[in-house]
């Protein structure tokens, strides 16, 4: 920066101000001082920087669920979106850990100003232990709630469950089944509440359930193929999209046909659902725009940490594609 400041024949600070966001200086002295950076090859040091402002910009972009397809699109989103903003993301994959103090521990060590957990399976606690610490944190696809404890991005995971049941029944389908992911994932519970309460409007449909190890395509086919061996529903609500694409392979590799045969609906409406050998039907979540609302809760939180915990809820909807049979005429 000295260097710089001489060779522009200003002081360093205009030469700080240039490379700050938003600080006042002339047309005249930036060209002046980009012009010596140029030539001298100096760019900001962004870790010296937070020494100074105290600030890092880093933000911790935590997950547990990278095998899921659907977090490729989720940490594109999100780190094309916080790098537009000027923050910078930082990725944490917390497939094996279970205890959130571990996690506070380790993004404190490097400083972020602020974490998101993009996750709809880690545990509520671990959104929570970066509030208690004092860090901003987002819970993005967290769980619902009418009084959240953080800041909450996401959909109701309960509707959703019912708009999946609504979807069979409204086409005829006299048995039904749901394939869950794992059974501890609070989405994986309110999709399956919800399925419940709407089929339970039609007791003359019959129900039952299972639950995959995982949110993955090898949990899918291998849950299917499992059920399979007996006699199988005739339609089945997958917990998510990557599930109903190994439970798709599985019917295929028995030698039946979806949907002439076997019925699928997913949920989330991933890139590989509206593949023209997938073809899956499935529920919109609004992907794009909840990464977009967590990233603004998060840069309001930190601008004001005490910020109120606000819960974002968007709807959801049905997209239909091939893997359903039609809406019944006499259901």
């Amino acid at each position: 920066m000295k260097d710089v400041a001489e060779r522009a024949g200003v002081s360093r600070s205009a030469v700080s101000r240039t490379f700050t966001d938003g600080a006042s200086v002339s047309i005249k002295m930036r060209r002046k001082v980009e012009k010596a950076a140029r030539e001298l090859g100096y760019s900001p040091n962004a870790l010296a920087s937070s020494l100074t402002t105290g600030r890092t910009k880093l933000i911790g972009l935590v997950s547990n669920n990278f095998h899921n397809p659907i977090f490729l699109e989720v940490f594109d989103l999100f780190t094309r979106g916080l790098q537009d903003r000027g923050l910078r993301p930082l990725l944490v994959n917390l497939s094996d850990e279970t205890d959130p103090e571990n996690s506070v521990r380790m993004l404190r060590q490097y400083s972020v100003d602020g974490v998101v957990v993009a996750s709809s399976t880690l545990p509520h606690g671990f959104a929570k232990a970066f509030r208690d610490a004092g860090v901003p944190v987002v819970h993005s696809f967290g769980r619902y709630s009418s009084n959240p404890q953080v800041h909450v991005v996401g959909i109701d995971n309960v509707e959703c469950g019912r708009t999946a049941a609504a979807t069979l029944v409204e086409r005829g389908y006299s048995n039904v089944a749901f394939l869950g992911g794992p059974e501890a994932a609070t989405s994986t519970q309110d999709r399956y509440a919800g399925f419940l309460s709407e089929l339970a409007k039609h007791p003359n449909i019959k129900l039952s359930h299972s639950f995959a190890d995982a949110y993955s395509f090898d949990a899918g086919r291998d849950e299917m193929l499992r059920l399979l061996k007996n006699e199988p529903a005739e339609a089945y609500f997958c917990g998510d999209d990557v599930l109903s694409i190994g439970a798709l392979s599985a019917i295929r590799e028995s030698g039946l046909s979806v949907p002439g045969d076997i019925g699928l609906i997913g949920l989330n409406d991933m890139e590989m659902a509206r593949w023209q050998n997938i073809d899956l039907t499935t529920i919109h979540q609004p992907i794009r725009q909840i990464v977009n609302s967590s990233i603004e809760l998060m840069e309001a939180t930190l601008t004001e940490p005490q910020r109120y915990p606000e819960a974002r809820i968007f709807p959801c909807t049905v997209i239909e594609r091939g893997t359903l049979r039609p809406v019944s005429t006499n259901a």
